[in-house]
């Protein structure tokens, strides 16, 4: 968190989500049945006192957005995710859901989260240009952006594409939001590109002239995020393996989260499952490991990957359910050893879209500040 602590005092206004909120949401018996009735009597649109399927869609969509997910629909992994939320609320049928069972799987729901925040908090910056500018006028702007220049592979690039690559690798540290976000790309790179570079790029691009350049288009961006702040949300995790190590030093632990993630595996009539849902299962879990959803980290999917390769967990062969156990335990320990020799580091910056957070209310519960 050193690296969080830092930003958090580099940049004028920030905030830090570190899941102390939501305990205290939680925590707080009369405050949270307040909450639950308040959200149960938004999403029961027919009144009847009870969730269908249908109308839990929001509460789990918005339950999707905060875990990091992208929307349902993007790709297999998350929409397996998103469809477990969805079980843990109907318990796996397709049966309405009373405001007791709501209550409860919310709290389990939104506890599962505070932790997480607690042990990888995030941090919301407000990115106003101070930081750009700052970054532009140090003695660091030549030597960084020089190396920049020389990572840049465009041998028939104009100046303009130079400088809209060169953005695109700044990075949150040196005060530009993610150029990667389309919105801060049409918004803010686009528009000062254009308006300082215009169209005469036909030039060969030399250091020189590369680095004067984007010197002024780096100002006019820093007067734009003046005028149009922009919220991003940092994170850092390491999965050094821990969390993994903690979940197999405790049997009793270990068991319970086991069979909690067999419940939703398919059996045939002997009983048996097929190998091809270890990673489902390992998803699952996977909160309970310190680890992310499968997906959401890539280079997390490929220690999965070459320990499943390593362990056959992918010949889709049947087997017993304490076979299953044994080569989910045998994945966790093997994923553990190898992150404890090579540790995970990954940091992200997202933009805060405000439509994001308008869609539903879910998760933002007006009463929290008042607490």
């Amino acid at each position: 968190m050193e690296k969080n602590e830092v930003m958090k005092m580099k940049s004028s206004e920030s905030q830090v989500m570190d899941g102390s909120d939501i305990m205290k949401l939680v925590g707080n018996e009369a405050v949270f049945s307040n909450f639950v009735d308040h959200k149960f009597q938004e999403l029961d649109i027919d009144k009847d006192g009870k969730l269908s399927v249908k109308e839990l869609q929001p509460a789990v969509a918005d339950i999707g957005v905060a875990l990091g997910l992208p929307p349902q629909g993007s790709s297999p992994e998350s929409d397996h995710i998103y469809s477990e939320v969805l079980q843990e609320f109907t318990h796996g049928k397709q049966e309405k859901v009373s405001k007791t069972e709501f209550k409860e799987v919310l709290s389990d729901i939104l506890l599962g989260m505070a932790t997480g925040l607690k042990r990888d908090p995030i941090v919301l910056l407000r990115m106003d240009g101070e930081d750009l500018l700052e970054f532009v006028k140090s003695p660091a702007f030549e030597p960084e952006m020089l190396s920049l220049y020389s990572e840049l592979e465009l041998p028939d690039g104009s100046l303009k594409d130079y400088i809209i690559k060169a953005f695109e690798k700044l990075t949150v540290d040196q005060g530009m939001p993610p150029a990667s976000d389309s919105w801060v790309m049409s918004n803010v790179v686009e528009p000062v590109v254009e308006s300082c570079i215009g169209v005469s790029n036909e030039q060969s691009v030399t250091q020189e002239t590369f680095l004067a350049e984007f010197k002024k288009v780096a100002e006019s961006a820093a007067q734009r995020l003046k005028e149009q702040p922009v919220i991003v949300a940092h994170s850092e995790n390491t999965f050094d393996g821990s969390g993994i190590k903690r979940l197999l030093s405790n049997k009793f632990e270990l068991d319970k989260t086991l069979d909690s993630s067999l419940k939703t595996i398919p059996r045939d009539r002997h009983g048996k499952m097929s190998k091809e849902y270890l990673r489902v299962a390992l998803d699952v879990l996977a909160p309970s490991a310190g680890l992310p959803p499968i997906g959401a980290v890539d280079q997390m999917d490929k220690v999965i990957q070459e320990v499943c390769k390593m362990l056959d967990a992918d010949d889709g062969k049947m087997v017993k359910e304490e076979e299953f156990k044994k080569l989910l335990t045998e994945i966790l320990g093997s994923m553990m050893l190898q992150l404890e020799g090579n540790p995970v580091s990954v940091s992200t910056n997202s933009v805060v879209h405000e439509p994001l957070t308008s869609s539903s209310t879910l998760l933002q519960p007006p009463s929290i500040s008042e607490m």
